[in-house]
């Protein structure tokens, strides 16, 4: 009975699969051989530059944040000085901070 369905789940992913291929090549062929389609492209493609731009935006403010924290890091442990100088846990029943 396994091999059954093992070959039901194969059957059904290649079912699929072809599904969404064919859905993709029409919407691909829409988008590039219909004149409806070349237009909606030109009207959606502003938009897309748009995101893009934004998520490079995005993406630099996030680099800038971590720089930030790596620096704080950075800063608050040479303000703590050596780590040999500290107790890890300052507690004796304490194994770990959590």
């Amino acid at each position: 009975m396994e091999g059954l369905e093992a070959r039901v789940t194969e059957d059904s992913r290649t079912m699929a699969a072809t599904i969404a291929g064919a859905v993709i090549g029409g919407i691909v062929g829409y988008l590039f051989f219909t004149d409806r389609g070349r237009e909606v492209r030109r009207q959606v493609e502003p938009a897309l530059d748009d995101l893009a731009r934004e998520l490079n935006s995005f993406r630099h403010t996030i680099r800038k944040a971590i720089g930030v924290a790596s620096e704080g890091w950075r800063m608050l442990n040479e303000a703590a000085g050596p780590e040999d100088q500290h107790q890890r846990y300052p507690s004796v029943h304490q194994a770990e901070p959590f």
